[in-house]
């Protein structure tokens, strides 16, 4: 389900369903995963075709303009359907939010920037000491 909300939204492999205005100006988004792929079984690759039953996860992500955004993902957890596999059953997961995540990977990406620039910071104030 591509919407115009999905697009601004710019997280690939989710779909949003609909978006809340909570009283502290958050913006609570309801998500569906949109990527098919997302039932590939982690260790085997195998695609799952039996529902395990529903999961809820919150991962954080940046915010959007001023407002934070508080993300309710609703996903599904699936069997694995090879015998072999050690994995008897999993969630879903996209590439930018991977199976445990609790932040997105542009959430991560920003954080690393911040810790990079805020070393560099205090590498070049130490030496001008």
């Amino acid at each position: 389900m591509v919407n115009d909300t999905t697009l601004l939204l710019g997280l690939d492999g989710v779909s949003v369903v609909r978006v809340e205005p909570l009283a502290d100006g958050t913006r609570r988004v309801h998500l569906i995963t949109a990527d098919e792929a997302a039932r590939a079984c982690p260790p085997c690759g195998v695609i799952a075709f039996l529902v395990k039953g529903p999961a809820v996860t919150r991962p954080r992500d940046l915010p959007y303009g001023e407002r934070r955004l508080e993300f309710f993902w609703h996903k599904r957890r699936w069997w694995c359907r090879e015998r072999k596999c050690p994995k008897k059953s999993f969630t879903e997961s996209i590439a930018q939010i991977p199976a445990g995540a609790r932040v997105t990977a542009r959430l991560r990406g920003v954080r690393a920037d911040i810790d990079t620039a805020q070393r560099g910071r205090a590498a070049t104030t130490s030496r001008s000491m």
